[in-house]
């Protein structure tokens, strides 16, 4: 179920942070819904994708642990329990209603269909992957009933591209001429290809960051150009990761990376704490 997972999902509170909402007390108990109802969304498909990776799992160094791989966890027992998690997350988005289980649905449907199928397409893997990141801040905006600032779906995506991209290079430099036999679509990416993406994925989430904190609807939201201030802190985030990536391949698990990453995990806490202090002088 990758519980460490789970803070993806933290994505689903941007809209919530962003929106002027942040003092409301029942928009808050609405997003947290939201965002149980994308953890037991997502630990279902992860049960479901390593049961159709079990035998690729088995040969990978670290992935061979996993539960299913294993033989810890039967095929049926992982099934039945990924549907009672979809049953949930169901019950919870039918109760927040609106758009929402729109939403969560489209999610599942569009990872069970990466874990089937869209994983093997060369660039199109780490798209899908980008795009459920996207899913999960609308989600976040329509559980609260408030539009979502297409500059922070751009940034959202480019971030989780640039993410998605990191953990290929390290599958890439673990598994060396072997990657393609643990994953097909591995064996059509080079280092030097993932290395460019990269590059090209950096700059362009740099540069619309920038953009949001400077956008119009964003200064009138927030009453000034304060955010442009967290632009070098997200600029040595991003950084930093980089250099995670090349020096300690640690890009496997962006999460893991967080949480085990000290330099990383204050640049995520100096954001936050920025962030708040210019948001809460905002007019709303």
């Amino acid at each position: 179920m990758r519980p460490e997972q789970w803070l993806k999902n933290g994505f689903v509170l941007a809209p919530i942070v962003f929106s002027g909402l942040i003092g409301d007390p029942t928009a808050w108990l609405r997003s947290l819904l939201a965002v149980a109802a994308f953890c037991a969304a997502s630990s279902a498909t992860y049960l479901v994708n390593d049961v159709i990776d079990r035998e690729a799992d088995r040969a990978h160094p670290e992935k061979c642990r996993r539960p299913i791989a294993a033989g810890e966890v039967s095929i049926a027992a992982a099934m039945a329990f990924a549907a009672f998690l979809v049953v949930v997350a169901l019950t919870i988005a039918l109760w927040l209603g609106g758009w929402f289980p729109a939403v969560l649905i489209s999610y599942v449907v569009l990872v069970l269909l990466y874990s089937a199928v869209l994983k093997r397409a060369v660039f199109l893997d780490v798209l899908v992957v980008a795009a459920g990141f996207v899913l999960r801040v609308v989600g976040g905006a329509v559980a609260v009933d408030v539009p979502v600032s297409r500059w922070i779906l751009v940034v959202t995506y480019l971030l989780a591209l640039y993410l998605a991209l990191g953990k290929r290079r390290t599958e890439l430099a673990l598994l060396g001429d072997g990657a393609g036999h643990h994953r097909v679509v591995l064996g059509h990416y080079t280092l030097p290809m993932v290395d460019s993406a990269i590059s090209v994925v950096l700059g362009a989430t740099v540069l619309a960051y920038a953009l949001y904190t400077v956008a119009p609807d964003t200064v009138a939201k927030v009453g000034s150009e304060g955010l442009l201030a967290t632009v070098p802190i997200v600029l040595y985030g991003l950084f930093r990761y980089l250099y995670l990536l090349h020096s300690q391949e640690l890009g496997g698990s962006p999460t893991r990376a967080l949480l085990t990453d000290r330099p990383l995990l204050v640049c995520v806490v100096v954001w936050l704490a920025v962030a708040a202090a210019v948001i809460g002088n905002s007019k709303f």
